[in-house]
């Protein structure tokens, strides 16, 4: 079973490119994040017509995460629990049923938080408390659990081309990575690290200042694995040829390949 995740940012304008990338990958489940739609304008069909089951937890203009899948999806939630009050888009987790077992994951699109000193970085950090609680609490269900996604952390100063031009960004302050490596202590396997500890792996390339064309990026789109599920894995990959097509995404795809 092949899992992937990617930031897309927008359907509306990647249409062509993510469903090119279906053609040719062929993930079994896509977990998309920055879909930009609501719900009843996600172009569902296009998707369907490839085999997928899709659900979709949208919001105008920005945020939304969407899933996709070849084999049904089911006990479907939309939104990160523990705060009712928090009406962005930003999570949606189903579970599918194999041969071998059920696999639940989540899709999660994590707060940018910058700038620094706003109540924007507050809810970054807020949002990655409430996450660490949901995983424990999956975690201890003991079945295979997956969380991918965009999570707008930068894990190590090896996770970008020039750490130093980040060292004021929200995406690489302590409290972040430190979030990210609690998250991590709690017993998931992070895929990409497990599977290569390669220099300059890159998930995002911004498209200013030829960041794309100088390999001037950073690692923040992740693939976590609960022990049960990282003793299915059999590798992982990035899809970084993707970043050079037409009207690409400023992300490329992540994806792991697992024995279920």
């Amino acid at each position: 079973m092949k899992i992937a995740t990617w930031n897309i940012n927008g359907v509306k304008a990647r249409i062509d490119t993510v469903l090119d990338w279906l053609k040719e990958t062929s993930p079994d489940i896509a977990c998309f994040q920055e879909i930009k739609s609501v719900d009843e304008n996600f172009p569902r069909q296009a998707f369907e017509e490839l085999g997928y089951n899709v659900e979709t937890h949208g919001q105008k203009g920005f945020n939304g995460v969407a899933l996709l899948s070849k084999l049904p999806l089911e006990d479907v939630q939309r939104g990160l629990p523990g705060n009712d009050d928090d009406e962005q888009a930003r999570f949606i987790e189903a579970t599918v049923s194999t041969n071998n077992g059920a696999v639940r994951f989540g899709c999660l699109y994590l707060p940018n938080g910058n700038p620094l000193g706003t109540e924007k970085f507050t809810y970054k950090l807020e949002w990655m408390d409430r996450l660490i609680a949901h995983a424990e609490k999956r975690l201890a269900e003991e079945t295979p659990f997956l969380l991918l996604g965009d999570y707008n952390v930068i894990p190590d100063p090896v996770d970008a081309k020039n750490p130093e031009n980040w060292f004021d960004d929200a995406l690489f302050q302590p409290e972040s990575r430190q979030n990210f490596r609690a998250l991590l202590n709690l017993g998931f396997t992070e895929a990409v690290r497990n599977c290569t500890q390669a220099e300059e792996i890159f998930t995002f390339w911004d498209y200013q200042a030829g960041a794309w064309q100088k390999n001037n990026g950073i690692r923040i789109d992740h693939v976590l694995l609960s022990p049960q599920a990282a003793d299915l894995m059999n590798g992982c990959g990035i899809d970084k040829r993707v970043r050079g097509w037409d009207k690409p995404s400023d992300h490329v795809p992540v994806w792991v390949d697992l024995a279920a």
